[in-house]
């Protein structure tokens, strides 16, 4: 079936943001507008047929959206969240009525113990692992360095880097060749914003560990790749923001809007099958036209 060009300036509503805020980490009951996941537009061609995906994060946001898309493909996922129950079993709902089997495990992942259940409990619930995707993430939005507490910068690498070392430490004698591992970075990496400094540390960082894992274990036929959101419309947004932050979110690049996560989806598929055999230690960037170079 045919489909129409969409001029991507318009696809969404791209009017400023309502000003608003929510408690961290957030959730999507309360974002205004509601994001899209792709729960209505994503088809599915069979391109993860029978694989075991973990994704951390995967209650909301990107992560909901990539679970959504992975099912829709054929796979069955594990669903890793902090605390957000309702938007976890709203998520497994789309995987279960995909024909999927969706698992939920809420925890910290900042806890080495945590990522160990998460792995031994795909292993025994959905039989093995071909896709970790390492993709929850914590920030908060500071105007100088001494709003930032050790605290906070401590909480923000163990959450956004410690994380894809531990579960790709304990994953890899489940992996075997041909799996995949898919890490979410950001534009942050190559354009950070002074105002999210120890976010962006972060980004860098899982950039760098991304391209060695790449080399690493391209022996063992194992490929690791990045995928990098410019500004995507999630919970984390307004939960992390300020209100006049939030409500001019995304109108600074080129196509003048917020991205919503089922226009991240489509990437993490490519990465996570076959149609990317000959990619690794890549990072694609979903940006809205910010530049990357």
């Amino acid at each position: 079936m045919s489909q129409t060009n969409q001029d991507p300036i318009n696809k969404y509503e791209n009017r400023p943001f309502k000003e608003q805020q929510q408690e961290v980490p957030g959730t999507e009951a309360e974002l205004q507008p509601k994001a899209d996941h792709g729960e209505t537009s994503y088809k599915g061609t069979g391109k993860l047929t029978g694989r075991k995906a973990i994704i951390t994060g995967g209650d909301s946001g990107i992560g909901r959206a990539v679970a959504i898309a992975f099912a829709r493909e054929g796979a069955d996922v594990l669903i890793a969240y902090l605390n957000e129950d309702e938007d976890a079993r709203e998520t497994a709902r789309y995987v279960e009525e995909a024909g999927r089997k969706a698992v939920l495990i809420a925890g910290d992942i900042s806890e080495e113990s945590h990522c160990q259940k998460i792995i031994d409990t795909a292993v025994s619930e959905l039989g093995g692992i071909d896709i970790l995707v390492n993709n929850a993430a914590f920030q908060m939005a500071r105007q100088s360095l001494q709003e930032v507490s050790t605290e906070e910068w401590d909480r923000t690498f163990k959450t956004n880097i410690y994380p894809m070392f531990y579960l790709c430490k304990m994953a890899e004698q489940h992996l075997k060749p041909g799996s995949t591992v898919i890490n979410t970075t950001s534009v942050n990496a190559y354009k950070p914003r002074p105002t999210l400094i120890a976010y962006a540390a972060t980004k860098g960082a899982i950039q760098n560990f991304t391209a060695n894992m790449a080399q690493l274990w391209a022996e063992k036929g194992i490929r690791v790749n990045c995928v990098a959101p410019g500004p995507i419309w999630t919970p984390l947004i307004p939960s992390t923001m300020s209100e006049e932050d939030v409500k001019s979110f995304g109108q600074d690049v080129p196509l003048k809007r917020a991205g919503q996560p089922a226009e991240l989806a489509p990437s993490y598929v490519l990465l996570a099958s076959e149609d990317s055999s000959y990619i690794t230690g890549a990072t694609i960037q979903v940006t809205g036209g910010s530049p990357t170079i």
